[in-house]
């Protein structure tokens, strides 16, 4: 039995998503490759043989595979496909991009977002936001799943000496052409990733106020989040979403501030180790899921927090 990782990263520096995404592979068992795909990333292609328990990279480097897009991307998963058992990537925008489009071309049913691997070809997944586990059995030849990165341990990143095999890369398939990516530039840590998240919502009322949050985020070295209510309303930019439709946080700290906690919001935040929420409506539901609550203004709350820390 052999496990293909699709590594996620950006042609410099491999995501720590792929790393939870291998510790998915060892709970299933057998030999993991790795496969980077992209361009002038022969740099991620070393970071990837020192990762642990990794038994093989391929390196697929080439102009046309710069920004990886799932068109790409899929023609070379489809072809190494016949080696493996299971065909692994990340729950990200990255891989639920990339993963589903070679699962149709290989006429096989994806696995999305497993949070546990039960055997070899069972598996559970979160559905209905997280309100129900489903126990999903597959008996296709090739198993295809995404990996929910907050349900899997992180290999190490250092003490393999896996190979390095280039991958004859073949001409641009050309389905879809790359107009431009925007990324929010900040000093803060990467939210997914974050040991410490601090989030807003729609309570806080506007852009300007937002500032509260980044004063205790600055403060406690912490990310900030946000619900879906405070992006959609134009406070920050629709990458610090927290939730079903955002980003899937498991920080040690998450710090929920003028958020009520809709299902959807609580979907994304909720196996954070220690929620401590602060809203004025005691009866907001996520109270019901918070380690600490505070039932108070956040105008008078969270300055006080701020000048205590």
């Amino acid at each position: 039995m052999s496990i293909l990782i699709l590594a996620e990263h950006d042609n410099v520096s491999i995501k720590t998503t792929t790393l939870n995404t291998i510790g998915a592979a060892v709970k299933i068992g057998g030999d993991i490759d790795i496969v980077v795909i992209g361009s002038n990333c022969g740099v991620v292609a070393e970071a990837a043989s020192k990762i642990s328990n990794v038994n093989k990279v391929i390196l697929a480097d080439a102009e046309h595979l710069k920004h990886q897009t799932a068109e790409e991307i899929a023609p070379i998963i489809v072809d190494l496909a016949k080696s493996y058992s299971h065909i692994l990537a990340p729950a990200t925008t990255f891989g639920k991009n990339a993963l589903p489009r070679a699962a149709a071309l290989l006429d096989m049913q994806q696995i999305s977002d497993i949070i546990s691997v039960e055997s070899v070809d069972t598996f559970k997944r979160p559905v209905y936001a997280g309100n129900a586990i489903a126990t999903v059995q597959s008996s296709d030849s090739i198993k295809l799943i995404t990996v929910r990165s907050t349900g899997f341990d992180a290999v190490d990143a250092t003490g393999g000496s896996a190979e390095i095999e280039n991958y004859s890369v073949g001409a641009a398939v050309n389905l879809s052409k790359f107009i431009k990516q925007e990324f929010t530039k900040s000093e803060r840590p990467e939210l997914s990733s974050a040991k410490i998240v601090v989030s807003g919502g729609r309570g806080v009322g506007s852009k300007e106020n937002f500032d509260l949050i980044e004063k205790l985020a600055d403060k406690l070295g912490a990310a900030i989040g946000a619900s879906r209510a405070a992006v959609d309303a134009g406070y920050v930019p629709n990458d610090y979403q927290v939730g079903q439709t955002g980003k899937i946080v498991a920080p040690d700290l998450y710090i929920a501030i003028g958020i009520s906690g809709a299902i959807q919001h609580l979907a994304g935040m909720k196996d954070s180790k220690v929620i401590v929420a602060i809203n004025k409506d005691e009866d907001a539901p996520i109270f019901s899921i918070a380690d600490y609550g505070l039932v108070a203004d956040l105008f008078d709350a969270v300055p006080e927090l701020e000048e205590k820390l």
